[in-house]
């Protein structure tokens, strides 16, 4: 894939912490994107036009994160018909609630998928699902990823039944 295919939006510097896991999961996955701060609030022209041109500069997920009032990612589902992925960051005051509540109310029609609070590698893993559909590469990648995964917790088990 030699094109960007996930666009990561944030709507501050500040949130790549919580971005920054997705991103590792699309590299850990091969697959490319691009990552870019693109404020609701501060620059709605840059977003707009984000949104509207991703499709057509060819991509087919976009990740939006944002704290507070967190309007960045419904903001960008209601300008395009691609899916976005909706990361809430942690707030100062509210730890993230109020990021939450702003991406998963969306009303009927604009829909954003939502992760957990802070949770970017979920954001990259359910992009890479997404990409898996038209992609058969990731869908062995997955399974191996879920292998992997079926792996750690039996290790789990081993190291716990040791301790016993």
């Amino acid at each position: 894939m030699d094109r960007p295919l996930v666009g990561i939006i944030m709507g501050s510097i500040s949130d790549w912490e919580y971005l920054k896991p997705a991103y590792e999961v699309l590299k850990e996955f091969g697959i490319r994107c691009e990552v870019k701060v693109v404020s609701a609030h501060r620059t709605p022209q840059v977003m707009y036009e984000y949104a509207k041109s991703a499709r057509e500069r060819g991509i087919e997920v976009i990740i939006a994160g944002a704290g507070g009032s967190a309007h960045l990612p419904g903001m960008t589902a209601s300008m395009t018909t691609l899916p976005v992925i909706g990361v809430p960051v942690p707030s100062k005051h509210l730890n993230g609630v109020d990021s939450l509540y702003s991406i998963v109310q969306m009303p009927p029609g604009v829909p954003v998928a939502t992760v957990g609070i802070g949770n970017g590698t979920n954001a990259g893993l359910l992009a890479v699902r997404i990409l898996s559909i038209k992609y058969a590469d990731l869908q062995r990648k997955l399974e191996e990823y879920t292998k992997g995964l079926e792996e750690k917790v039996d290790n789990m088990n081993k190291e716990l039944k040791s301790m016993l």
